[in-house]
């Protein structure tokens, strides 16, 4: 008995000893672009704390369960602009932090994976859904979160598909991301066996459509731009511009429902999105944020939350031990969506289900029943190991 009171005694006086010792601190940088992305729908205009709400929701997780470790997450913002160095930025940023989850086009991301190569960065990429950064232009550096195009149109097309809903009638626009997504969907159309009986452009002539153009010119004009058009079940839009697809429903000749930018859209995450515990991070989100929370609010939560994870299982704060699990098999994440996420280790792209919704409903969560595949039924979404472009350096 008065050993077993020795030990803990002796036990207790080291525990107090851990929780005395200052915290490992784990810095996490988040680099996004200044300014907000204009939309057709003034309800659904952007905040200003867009994705960046998301990672800092995700520290305050990180930080519950870190306590218990003797661990503190540290969140570092810096935004740029356009006419801003973001190479000479991100290294800044990296000079105090390991990782980095990135909010930039493209083309700024490459530039960014590049001049930190050497370093040992690890850049997360919460925004571009480019398929050519995870494919012909792929770093080893960097961890991609946002779904890709491919991911989104192969998760609309299984359900168009599924619902007999073959026949497309397909309108894109006339910018060049309208038109990689157009691709995607081709892709997607061709993959699972629809059809696109006709395609459309709809000119950006540059006009201020809530200014130039008003309800009454818009009625008339969207039945006349979509008739004559062969038998279709769905028309298709490909409007990552947000210049037209938001005025196509209820208002084209024939009556047909309209998915893709508008109408039943995929993507990562929605506001109206409650299954499989959702409603507790929504609900959480609203009370310190008081809005809805979006697809890159949730793309920045698991990237932080991805390091979170790492740091608990591995409990260090090294980050060549943090990334090494990372990228490890015995790696996943929960994320609400009904199934854990893990990473494809062909182009690091976090392998997750797709939600199709309508704006107030989650109307279907792919992928679909009955698209099978010899290892992960997430594979089904986007470039599979066999398709892959990606050769890690």
């Amino acid at each position: 008995m008065f050993r077993w009171l020795i030990g803990t005694i002796a036990l207790s006086m080291m525990a107090t000893g851990a929780l005395a010792a200052d915290p490992v601190e784990i810095h996490i940088g988040y680099l996004g672009h200044a300014g907000v992305k204009s939309t057709l729908s003034l309800v659904q205009q952007p905040a200003d704390n867009d994705g960046i709400a998301g990672a800092r929701l995700a520290i305050e997780d990180n930080n519950t369960t870190g306590k218990f470790l003797n661990q503190r997450f540290v969140l570092d913002e810096a935004k740029v602009k356009d006419s801003d160095d973001v190479a000479k930025v991100a290294t800044g940023l990296a000079g105090r932090n390991d990782f980095i989850i990135t909010d930039l086009s493209a083309d700024a991301l490459l530039k960014v994976a590049d001049a930190l190569h050497d370093r040992g960065t690890v850049l997360l990429n919460a925004g571009a859904i480019d398929d050519r950064l995870r494919e012909q232009d792929c770093r080893a550096n960097v961890i991609h979160i946002a779904p890709t195009r491919s991911m989104l149109a192969d998760a609309l097309s299984q359900y168009l598909v599924w619902k007999q809903w073959k026949r497309w009638l397909l309108v894109v626009g006339s910018h060049d991301q309208d038109k990689l997504y157009a691709d995607a969907l081709r892709r997607a159309a061709t993959r699972f066996g629809a059809k696109i009986v006709q395609e459309r452009t709809f000119e950006d002539t540059g006009g201020a459509r809530r200014t130039d153009s008003g309800v009454t010119l818009i009625q008339r004009q969207m039945p006349v731009f979509t008739q004559q058009a062969p038998a279709y079940d769905v028309l298709v839009a490909a409007d990552e511009s947000e210049v037209f697809a938001n005025y196509l429903p209820y208002r084209t000749w024939d009556p047909r429902p309209v998915a893709g930018s508008a109408g039943l859209v995929p993507t990562s995450w929605d506001a109206t999105h409650d299954q499989w515990g959702a409603v507790q991070i929504q609900n959480r989100f609203v009370k310190l944020n008081m809005r809805r929370m979006t697809a890159l609010d949730m793309q920045a939560w698991t990237a932080a939350r991805m390091i979170g994870e790492a740091t608990s299982r591995t409990n260090s704060g090294d980050p060549k031990k943090v990334i090494a699990f990372l990228k490890g098999k015995d790696f996943s994440i929960a994320a609400f969506k009904g199934t854990r996420l893990t990473l494809r280790d062909w182009n690091w792209q976090l392998r997750q289900p797709i939600l199709l919704a309508d704006g107030r409903m989650v109307v279907s969560v792919s992928p679909q029943e009955g698209f099978l595949h010899q290892v992960s039924e997430l594979d089904t979404l986007g470039v599979d190991r066999p398709e892959t472009k990606c050769k890690l350096q």
